[in-house]
């Protein structure tokens, strides 16, 4: 099992899962973060620290579409692991449903 971070991210970008992450496993997008599935030694301790709820299991079936999505930019986007400033308006955009179109595939800045 990993953890996987989905949809509730995107726009979002809280970041308080970076400081927990015992092994660094998130890579940071310009408004999304991913965690690297091979790297994710599935303690579970970014789970709860999400303000945005956007880390699941992948054994959820709402994490299943975001699994690939989460491998395949952890390997272009830089890794980071300090939290950083969220989004001036993360908190109007953490309940908004139907995001996936508005991830954007360009790197972030650690």
């Amino acid at each position: 099992m990993t953890y996987v971070v989905t949809e509730n991210c995107i726009k979002c970008k809280f970041m308080d899962c970076v400081e927990v992450c015992p092994v660094d496993c998130f890579y940071v997008g310009e408004n999304f973060l991913v965690i690297h599935p091979d790297e994710c030694i599935d303690c579970g301790v970014c789970e709860p620290e999400c303000p945005a709820e956007a880390i699941l299991p992948d054994s959820d079936d709402k994490a299943t579409a975001w699994l690939e999505i989460n491998r395949n930019y952890a390997q272009s986007w830089p890794n980071i692991t300090r939290k950083g400033e969220p989004p001036a308006d993360a908190e109007e955009w953490k309940d908004k449903p139907d995001k996936a179109a508005l991830l954007s595939p360009e790197p972030g800045t650690p």
